[in-house]
């Protein structure tokens, strides 16, 4: 296989964002997408503001399509790697249409490069290291030029149908992980649908008796309080940013989870961007949290709830409901997900009024034990069959990011 060298600014297309304003914002419509939107390799439409479809009409040069690929021309450094400037991310299906707002720049191969082996040459660790050592700006902000993005160089195969077959070996990987993604997200509706059905409409118990309570009718021996009368919640903890010695890139560390984190990680997490030492977790009394904790952001991104599925701890913008009996894991992640956070306070205001104090004091419905037991008995094999596939998508992820410089540095060779 012959190889030849490349400049990116040579075989592609592009299109920076626009600075759409939050005054254009509608609650539907065509979705916006931010670099806050984006996660590891993808982009999360939930989070996606909207502008109507009228205006959207008067900016489809800033349209994006599916498999573009998109570049964060604003971050942070590699001390905040979820969010790190020069961060790649693919456009999914259900992003198709979208308009790129500022702060990125969209991708799209000219023809001469295969696309998805562009995809996955930008997504190598030389691309990002490159692009962090040609960045500028204040400790906190990162930025890099077009210039110094267009003006990297790299080695591929000389033939298109030789870069075809390397990116279909990682592609391979990326469906499998997409599907597995797809069967979850199904899982959870049907949980979500039960949940619904036994805890908002009563359905199973509507030949009982019910009373009145602070959140209306309920059935008879149900219990309403506040979520730290039925749980018992801790709040995550940051050491000093200023001292590196605190924080690790190295995952035999202390998992320490993020906001960023939860939105990337599904329902179970069991990792994250970022370590702490043991020394930090000492020195600073963080509290570890235990396997099957339910993780809920209530700082600036308000409302993201997840499980973990090891030993962890996380950040300070993030509530631990540490749990008396596993039975109780489903009910609580769905009751928390189906919470109404704005009920908190002024939606205008919800980012910046929620607090710890707000969080144990949220007004929480608890079933009887008998109730949470069958329930739990119901919808347990939906979350562990969704938890068994979210392991397998770790071993993938992880075989693919092994696979990938080794394949585009010609190290691996793959058969015709």
């Amino acid at each position: 296989m012959e190889w030849k060298e490349v400049r990116l600014g040579d075989v592609i297309d592009y299109k920076k964002g626009f600075a759409f304003k939050s005054s254009m914002y509608k609650s539907t419509g065509t979705y916006i997408v931010r670099v806050s939107d984006t996660t590891a390799n993808s982009v999360d439409v939930s989070l996606c503001n909207c502008i109507s479809p009228e205006l959207a009409h008067q900016y489809t040069d800033y349209s994006l399509k599916t498999k573009d690929i998109i570049i964060a021309t604003v971050g942070s450094w590699p001390t905040n790697p979820a969010s790190i400037v020069g961060k790649v991310v693919r456009v999914p299906e259900s992003a198709n249409n979208a308009l790129l707002n500022q702060n990125a720049v969209r991708i799209r191969s000219n023809g001469i490069v295969d696309s998805d082996y562009l995809y996955y040459l930008l997504k190598e660790e030389h691309f990002s290291k490159y692009l962090v050592g040609t960045a500028q700006g204040s400790a906190n902000q990162a930025s890099i030029t077009l210039k110094d993005i267009f003006g990297y160089s790299f080695s591929a195969p000389s033939e298109i149908k030789d870069q075809h077959r390397i990116a279909s070996i990682l592609s391979s990987l990326d469906r499998k992980i997409e599907l597995n993604n797809k069967i979850n997200a199904d899982l959870e509706e049907m949980a979500q649908a039960i949940f619904k059905n036994w805890f908002v409409d009563f359905e199973p118990f509507k030949g009982g008796k019910f009373v009145d309570s602070e959140l209306g009718m309920i059935p008879e021996g149900w219990k309403v309080g506040r979520a730290d009368d039925f749980y018992q919640i801790n709040i995550g903890k940051t050491p000093p940013r200023k001292e590196n010695k605190w924080f690790s890139t190295n995952p035999a560390d202390k998992i320490w989870v993020s906001i960023a984190n939860m939105g990337n990680s599904g329902i179970f997490i069991s990792d994250s961007s970022e370590y702490l030492t043991k020394e930090a977790v000492d020195r600073h009394n963080i509290i570890m949290v235990p396997r099957n904790t339910i993780l809920l952001s209530f700082k600036l991104t308000v409302g993201r709830v997840a499980i973990a599925d090891k030993e962890l701890t996380t950040n300070e913008a993030i509530a631990r409901f540490i749990l008396s009996d596993d039975k109780y894991m489903e009910y609580l992640y769905l009751y928390l997900k189906n919470f109404d956070y704005n009920s908190l306070g002024s939606t205008s205001s919800i980012a910046t009024a929620v607090n710890s104090k707000t969080i144990k004091g949220m007004q929480m419905l608890q079933p009887s034990d008998k109730i949470i037991d069958a329930f739990h008995i119901q919808v347990n094999p939906i979350f562990e069959k969704i938890r068994s596939l979210t392991k397998e998508n770790s071993r993938l992820s992880l075989l693919r990011d092994t696979l990938l410089p080794r394949l585009m540095s010609g190290e691996l060779e793959v058969p015709e």
